[in-house]
């Protein structure tokens, strides 16, 4: 497929993961992509297998709202324009509210809430410009609790509406917002959980497509959501858990 051709896509937390899945995927379909990450090092190395001529590496926290400025800036500046965001950078840490400091919590928020509304507001003047889209990556754990995971509950819940909000004050203008909710995937953040059989093992349990998930099948609905083949989806939560929202709770009998 050939989807974004000539079109222009900045992807937050592009260094590894669902990220530079998603980098990669929009590549392969013609599109010109922004990667912006926070660790400089891991961030080269991924783009520099990349068609240099249609990749652009912008460093920096996207907490810090000047990040936001300067890489919408970079990408019309060097593409001229922009058409897609992906707002997809996170942080993760565990612990029940009395566990959480307030450091932690802080952070959290201020990279999973605040950095996607600093990339959001930085980008939709382009993107009302090209009548474009923005997908942002929520979780599971944004439709539902978790034990132990207090701050990013928090955090993804709220991206989870900030979806539905933001769909539909940018309808007006022809901008579709959705996210997807993956589950158990494995990346960099999950690397703990990958090293416990057990733990994966109950996954399996609970997620009849098998765990855990594959970045390169998030990011494929990701894709998706953005191309003009989903032009009538907006403000969605779309569950890319391999079937486990599926499931009432109840034990496999």
């Amino acid at each position: 497929m050939n989807r974004f051709k000539d079109k222009n896509v900045l992807v937050t937390g592009a260094a590894s993961g669902i990220g530079l899945a998603v980098a990669r995927r929009f590549l392969d379909e013609g599109a010109r992509v922004v990667m912006l990450d926070i660790d400089e090092a891991t961030l080269r190395k991924a783009a520099s297998d990349l068609p240099q001529d249609r990749v652009l590496v912008q460093v920096g926290d996207t907490a810090d709202k000047a990040t936001a400025t300067a890489a919408v800036k970079a990408a019309v500046e060097r593409f001229s324009g922009l058409h897609v965001l992906v707002n997809n950078a996170g942080v993760a840490t565990e612990g029940d509210i009395m566990a959480t400091s307030e450091e932690d919590f802080t952070r959290v928020m201020a990279v999973n809430v605040a950095g996607y509304f600093h990339m959001a507001k930085a980008a939709m003047p382009e993107l009302v410009k090209t009548r474009g889209s923005i997908v942002m990556t929520s979780s599971v754990s944004g439709l539902g609790g978790d034990w132990e995971l207090f701050a990013y509950n928090t955090s993804k819940g709220a991206v989870s509406n900030m979806v539905r909000a933001m769909a539909m004050d940018a309808a007006k203008d022809g901008v579709r917002v959705n996210a997807v909710n993956p589950s158990f995937t494995a990346t960099r953040m999950t690397e703990d959980m990958l090293a416990k059989p057990e733990l994966v093992a109950e996954f399996r349990k609970r997620m009849p497509l098998g765990a855990p998930e594959d970045p390169e099948g998030v990011a494929a609905a990701m894709v998706f959501l953005a191309s003009e083949d989903a032009r009538l989806i907006t403000g969605v939560n779309l569950p890319v858990d391999a079937g486990l929202m599926a499931s009432n709770g109840q034990p496999h009998q």
